[in-house]
């Protein structure tokens, strides 16, 4: 009793004529808050210290005929508070995260609820429902209001058939019209009065993604995807969507929906810092986790799988010998993985039959002799139409797992699918890189085997995209946004690098934009648990400086991580510790930046620094790079020159 006393503080009914009541939501710290109005809907207002962020935000849900929020009729109003820790079984970002809010739900007649959650560093709800059988969801209305004029950060997809790899757009909110595209999540809102909101969702089960759409009067309202009825073959590895339900989701009537969250941050590095998608996932699934393992992986569909070079007397292709030299780069390094790509199989549509000129079954032996484990690329549907008995197949085989690609949809069924996939490769102990999916929900969380998701502009658009594509700009933007939502595929590594003025769509040779160390950064950078290493071993052997520094940066053991410096679409520099190691990644734009690095984060003592920063010539030589050593305390300082698209890594190992 007492403990719920107490919780007043954070919780509170107030009482307005006869027709409407508010209820009050507060943060542990007192500083978010969210104001809940009851009247002939359920209304909600966001605040941090008092000051209004978001306004005449509505939420319902439209089951059959039934309109949820609307006319509420509340029954009961049950707070509490929960602190606890939670153990990442693949860290990303911190060995624990910490989850502690303050909760109200209200249970209304009906048969449903809305449960809020207030956390430091932003809020959260989610619909829950008692309803017999199985229902059909018309519609969910999530909708907000803009108090001024803000600046909106969003990718604008052009139907909801994406792979979430739009480039970022810049948008103030009363320019947004609602004949423009809409906006997938997440989305970055710039109040410009130095508060930044991030919103997204979480816990995405049996039901569609969310976007949004302009509503013409400087806000934004919910649209979603209908359940596909008929499909019709698209291409070699895609599905078209012939025919749609009038429903966005047929689901169980007794559930709990997807969490809609906002991030709130008066400091652009505490976006990449936060945890929230992970925090409302559900737990995870796994009773056996042992066998989940992250790494480097060696790949070669970027470089066209064509090595060259003196210790290369074979024709190069998706073939017996090149997999092999493939398998021996990755062993002599230490990498754990190499992903066979498309090629390895005679078709698309057979997960079953490799090319003529592939032994997999040799390969797979290879492999094992050295300490290399394969992954398997295929599509979504080819691998869904046979899914367990591709998985029992390929796992007693000695395949690793699937990277599965091109899916390319959120509705109710893709979703569906997406479980399903999860759950059997995780029956039989098989990792998954989902690849041509949308954004991480939290699955990762409840499904750990599930160790990357793409659903970015990575490296492998720039085979084809020219310098308009502004890739620096998008690679100083992402890590605050998408990257919040969970890891990234973003397969970096070109050790061909181009400066703006340089840069050329080359396929069988691709390039990146940026110098060597922006590129170096991304490992330190990147939320990614099996990151590639995507350039030609051939190059990789002739740059062992860089590679081997590429390979001292883990990324799996990370214990904590702190966002040092940066701001949305300018730069970023993160430091991750592992043990007592810390590792630096610093990014910039085209706009050249020189920043001071201070280490008082460290623990007393002496550290050695390995430093790779751009050359003084980078700006037009961007392969140009210098590599230093020194030592440094806890005191120390280091000025660092970051050219245009450039960037520095290292790495600090105490004495």
């Amino acid at each position: 009793m007492k403990k719920h006393l107490l919780l007043l503080c954070a919780f509170c009914v107030s009482l307005y004529g006869h027709s409407q009541k508010i209820y009050k939501l507060s943060s542990p710290d007192k500083n978010i808050g969210i104001s809940i109005s009851l009247s002939d809907k359920i209304d909600y207002d966001i605040t941090y210290q008092n000051e209004t962020l978001l306004e005449k935000g509505n939420l319902q849900l439209e089951i059959g005929n039934l309109q949820l929020g609307a006319n509420p009729k509340l029954l009961k109003a049950t707070s509490k508070s929960i602190q606890e820790e939670l153990t990442p079984i693949v860290p990303l970002k911190y060995s624990t995260v910490s989850n502690n809010y303050n909760q109200l739900i209200l249970k209304f007649k009906g048969d449903y609820s809305v449960e809020f959650r207030a956390f430091n560093d932003g809020l959260a709800y989610r619909f829950i429902t008692n309803k017999k059988g199985i229902v059909e969801v018309k519609n969910e209305t999530f909708q907000v209001h803009f108090p001024d004029n803000y600046l909106l950060h969003t990718q604008q997809p052009g139907s909801f058939k994406t792979a979430y790899e739009e480039a970022y757009q810049h948008i103030q909110s009363k320019d947004w019209k609602e004949t423009d595209k809409m906006a997938l999540l997440p989305i970055l809102i710039d109040t410009q009065k130095g508060y930044k909101i991030l919103i997204s969702e979480s816990n995405l089960t049996d039901y569609p993604a969310l976007f949004l759409k302009s509503n013409n009067n400087n806000g934004m309202y919910s649209v979603f995807p209908k359940v596909p009825v008929e499909f019709g073959e698209d291409g070699d590895r895609s599905l078209k969507i012939l025919k749609e339900a009038d429903y966005i989701a047929k689901t169980n009537g007794k559930r709990d929906f997807p969490w809609r969250y906002f991030v709130i941050s008066k400091d652009d590095r505490q976006l990449i810092e936060n945890t929230m998608t992970y925090k409302l996932a559900d737990k995870n699934l796994l009773e056996d986790t042992s066998w989940i393992k992250p790494g480097l992986a060696s790949w070669e569909w970027w470089n066209g799988a064509t090595p060259y070079g003196p210790d290369v007397n074979f024709v190069a292709g998706c073939n017996l010998n090149t997999y092999k030299y493939f398998i021996d780069f990755a062993s002599r390094y230490g990498v754990p993985y190499i992903i066979m790509d498309e090629g390895w199989a005679k078709s698309t549509k057979d997960p079953y039959t490799p090319n003529p000129d592939v032994d997999l079954h040799e390969l797979i032996r290879y492999g094992k002799s050295k300490g290399v484990d394969l992954i398997l690329w295929t599509v979504f549907n080819v691998l869904d139409e046979q899914l367990e008995a591709a998985c029992k197949k390929y796992s007693e085989m000695g395949i690793s797992g699937f990277k599965v690609d091109f899916l390319d949809r959120d509705d109710q069924t893709a979703v569906e699918m997406t479980y399903r996939i999860a759950d059997m490769t995780a029956k039989y102990k098989l990792t998954l890189d989902l690849h041509g999916f949308y954004k991480p929900t939290g699955l990762n969380r409840t499904y750990p085997n599930i160790i990357n998701f793409e659903a970015v502009f990575g490296m492998e658009e720039m085979k084809w995209s020219s310098i308009q594509k502004d890739m620096m700009e998008y690679d100083v933007t992402m890590p605050y946004i998408r990257m919040m939502a969970g890891p990234v595929d973003y397969t970096p590594g070109a050790m061909r690098n181009a400066s703006k003025k340089d840069f050329k769509d080359i396929y069988y040779n691709p390039m990146s934009q940026g110098t060597r160390c922006h590129q170096l950064a991304a490992y330190v950078v990147h939320d990614s648990p099996l990151t590639m290493l995507a350039d030609n071993p051939t190059i990789y052997k002739r740059e062992q400086e860089c590679t081997d520094f590429i390979i001292s940066i883990p990324n799996k053991g990370i214990e904590e991580t702190r966002v040092l410096q940066g701001k949305v679409g300018e730069s970023i520099i993160m430091a991750r510790r592992a043990g007592t190691s810390w590792y630096i990644g610093g990014m910039t734009d085209w706009t050249a930046r020189e920043i001071t690095l201070d280490f008082d984060f460290l623990d007393n003592g002496n550290y050695e620094v390995i430093l790779f920063k751009d050359g003084i010539n980078a700006d037009k030589q961007a392969e140009d790079y210098k590599q230093e050593q020194f030592t440094i305390t806890p005191a120390s300082k280091k000025k660092i020159r970051m050219a245009s698209g450039g960037g520095f890594a290292m790495t600090i190992t105490k004495k």
